[in-house]
């Protein structure tokens, strides 16, 4: 009985905490791909060096150099 109560509550509070954090990322609006973009000054960016749309030629310029270091 003891075990079942804790197994219990152990997924419940699971759930909860999977609930909350899926509320709180569908309210600020990020979406899947955000933290990969460069432009977004986070970290990740991509490693295959290719060229992101939306940012200057010098900034692309400055994120080639640092691939290459």
């Amino acid at each position: 009985m003891k075990n079942n109560l804790w197994m219990l509550i152990t997924l419940v509070a699971g759930l909860l905490g999977f609930l909350a954090g899926y509320g709180i990322s569908f309210s600020t609006g990020v979406e899947p791909g955000f933290f990969e973009a460069v432009e977004t000054g986070s970290y990740g960016g991509g490693s295959t060096g290719e060229v992101t749309e939306g940012i200057s030629a010098e900034d692309q310029e400055y994120y080639r150099k640092l691939l290459e270091e």
